[in-house]
């Protein structure tokens, strides 16, 4: 069925806008679908209510003047006459809308303010009894308009319908009395009823979910039919005896995942294992176990950090937790010196290395192991498929660690991670206190300055986070720079005030980390770059600004840094924001501290595609598809596709079967 887009007769310009997003072919463009519809149907005035949405059909009797304010931002005002009404219009950031002429007849769609005032979303000149009815609203970028996406979509499926072929096999099709594609497609793009639109979502929804289980399964299949590896040897009891002297007992889960993770070591199959736990669970503790097993066995390990900050304090978590042993450790982050760089890349390949912590540096083609058997990766969502299976083929059959402290509830993890075993870790440490977490609907500091004042008394540090690093005419946001400026000022001759963000150099970010480290600098202003795994025991208050801009799992990321020790850590969420969705979403945090709750509840409210992008390995995205409001479907494809599987003989099957390891090249690397 695909073409390309100028095959699809799609002007140039629209054709370079929509590459930017991402749509080559005609196969992407029609599955660009509509995040909404609209249905729009023409009251008589006496029946409007303030707020209704309303369309109207009028003729322009005054010239539009626009108004410029905010930087860029646009308002433009006019008049226009219905029979023996006349309306007040205003609409935001479309400047060119002066260009219209009078007398021309509008449809405007917008919002009733009363008193006949108008705040429009959309105009155009097409007769309104041309558009009544079910609407499609697309989502737009790059300066797309609504008529320029549905233009290029209506010119896209005449062209293509006739060879839109089923990727759905027929027997599925009349199982579930499935649409077949074509229609399908056109019932997205072009429905006359709200009933049209239902069996479209299901019929798409159904083929996402089939093709993703069948990437799934393939990949499991490729992994469990690879090469067997060699198991390694070395004994539990020897890594057992280690974590027995460790300064505190681990609890019952972190004991499974070192079995868990011990028992692949030694098995012969090559290990794909996820660990997901919540922020504080002690994950890094069973990989620093895990990779003494494998230095026990005689062969190197490492360990890879999304940050330069985060790859350090591993090291010296590792340095402490091993430091009984005589296993040599090692880091190595681009901002080293070259000598030692040097030094260290020449002890790894003489194999005077056990372990080795880094960045992505670990990477590049001249580190070199001489024998790497284990590979750990921190928060893998930082890194793609393909950087993971270089630092992979630095070895011969190389078991293989991920680590997430983002958790998602089992069954969904079971879902989105089907390729992978996965090992859960639920109980938390004892001791640990959950942070307070407290919603302040004023995006101010005035709100927390006794609370910040009190803790610096107290000798305790605080964390000031902030969405932005500096001032924007398109966003209306606090930004770090502005805050610490502000910050330094207040507390002159109270308190150290410090900086840290994404745009200073590793030296910079490296010395305050130190100087945080060390309670040299009571109150840090950053961005989300302490997200993951910064550890100071002494910070027990954090505020963070324009909270609603945040997701709710990378905000309970970050307030995991105020729960490192055993006092109580407090979370202030500040947010000027009015929309009730918005404040929903922060009281969940309110409301809970456990991981897995907080992720499921930002799928429910955002969708899965954060969560999804935690894989970067190519697979389907969905679409359609909601990972929490699916099950029935997931279930019901995932036996469909075990079925095609196993059928795989069957024409139909094979086809599909082919078309999904083409779509996955990336993840699917030698399929027969």
């Amino acid at each position: 069925m695909s073409k390309t887009l100028k095959e699809c007769r799609i002007p140039p310009k629209k054709r370079e806008l929509f590459l930017q997003m991402g749509i080559e072919t005609s196969e992407d463009l029609l599955s660009y679908y509509p995040f909404r519809y609209e249905q729009l149907q023409c009251k008589p005035y006496d029946e409007w209510k303030t707020k209704d949405r309303i369309v109207i059909e009028a003729r322009l009797i005054t010239y539009p003047r626009s108004f410029r304010f905010k930087g860029s931002r646009t308002m433009t005002k006019f008049q226009v006459e219905n029979e023996d009404d006349v309306f007040d219009i205003v609409i935001f950031n479309r400047p060119w809308a002066s260009k219209m002429e009078l007398g021309q007849t509008l449809t405007i769609i917008g919002n009733y303010e009363g008193n006949r005032k108008i705040t429009a979303i959309q105009y155009n000149t097409k007769p309104l009894n041309e558009q009544l009815g079910i609407q499609p609203v697309y989502s737009l970028k790059y300066g797309l308009t609504q008529k320029n996406i549905h233009e290029c979509i209506t010119r896209c499926y005449e062209t293509v319908r006739n060879e839109i072929a089923d990727d759905v096999p027929s027997e599925y099709i009349r199982r579930y009395r499935l649409l077949h594609k074509r229609d399908a497609l056109r019932m997205m793009h072009f429905p006359k009823s709200n009933e049209e639109v239902a069996q479209a979502i299901r019929t798409l929804k159904y083929e996402e979910f089939l093709k993703f289980h069948l990437a799934i399964q393939l990949i499991r299949k490729q992994n469990s039919e690879s090469v067997l590896k060699e198991g390694k040897h070395f004994d539990f009891d020897d890594v057992f005896r280690l974590a027995n002297h460790l300064p505190f007992p681990l609890t019952k889960d972190q004991v499974k995942a070192v079995n868990d993770i011990l028992e692949d070591l030694q098995s012969q199959k090559i290990m794909y294992r996820l660990v997901q736990g919540d922020v504080g669970c002690g994950k890094t503790v069973v990989a620093g176990l895990a990779m003494y097993a494998c230095c026990l066995a005689k062969k190197q390990a490492a360990l890879l950090a999304p940050t330069e900050i985060l790859a350090k304090q591993h090291y010296q978590s590792m340095k402490n937790l091993l430091k009984s042993t005589n296993l040599r450790i090692e880091v190595l982050y681009s901002a080293l010196p070259t000598v030692i760089k040097k030094d260290i890349l020449e002890r790894l390949k003489n194999g005077e290395i056990d372990i080795l912590v880094g960045t992505h540096s670990l990477i590049q083609p001249d580190v070199g192991f001489k024998q790497l058997g284990f590979v750990v990766a921190d928060e893998q969502h930082r890194f793609g498929v393909e950087q993971r299976r270089k630092l992979i083929e630095k070895g011969d059959k190389v078991d293989f660690l991920l680590m997430t402290a983002t958790p998602i509830p089992r069954t969904l993890a079971n879902t989105l991670y089907g390729d992978m075993d996965i090992t859960t870790i639920e109980t938390m440490p004892a001791g640990r206190k959950e942070v307070k977490t407290v919603l302040v609907q004023e995006n101010s500091f005035r709100h927390v300055l006794d609370e910040v004042v009190s803790k610096i008394e107290e000798g305790r540090q605080v964390y000031v986070v902030c969405s932005a690093i500096e001032e924007s005419e398109s966003i209306n946001v606090r930004n770090v720079l502005t805050i610490y400026d502000n910050l330094k000022k207040a507390f002159k001759g109270i308190a150290k005030v410090g900086v840290l963000h994404g745009k200073m150099s590793s030296e910079e970010k490296e010395e305050i980390m130190r100087e945080f480290d060390k309670n040299e600098i009571q109150i840090l202003v950053s961005t989300t770059v302490i997200e993951v795994g910064v550890n100071v025991v002494n910070a027990t208050l954090m505020i963070i600004y324009d909270a609603h801009r945040f997701g709710l799992s990378q905000l309970h990321q970050l307030r995991g840094r105020v729960q490192r020790g055993t006092e109580q850590g407090i979370c202030y969420l500040l947010t000027d924001s009015q929309d009730e969705n918005s404040l929903e979403r922060l009281r969940v945090l309110v409301n809970t501290n456990t991981g897995f709750e907080i992720s499921a509840e930002d799928l429910r409210l955002r969708g899965p595609g954060d969560i999804l992008g935690t894989r970067q390995s190519g697979l389907p995205a969905f679409l359609l598809g909601n990972l929490v409001e699916d099950t029935k479907i997931i279930e019901t494809t995932k036996k469909d596709c075990l079925e095609i599987l196993q059928h795989a003989e069957e024409k139909e099957n094979s086809q599909l079967i082919q078309k999904i390891v083409q779509l996955n090249m990336n993840a699917l690397t030698t399929m027969d």
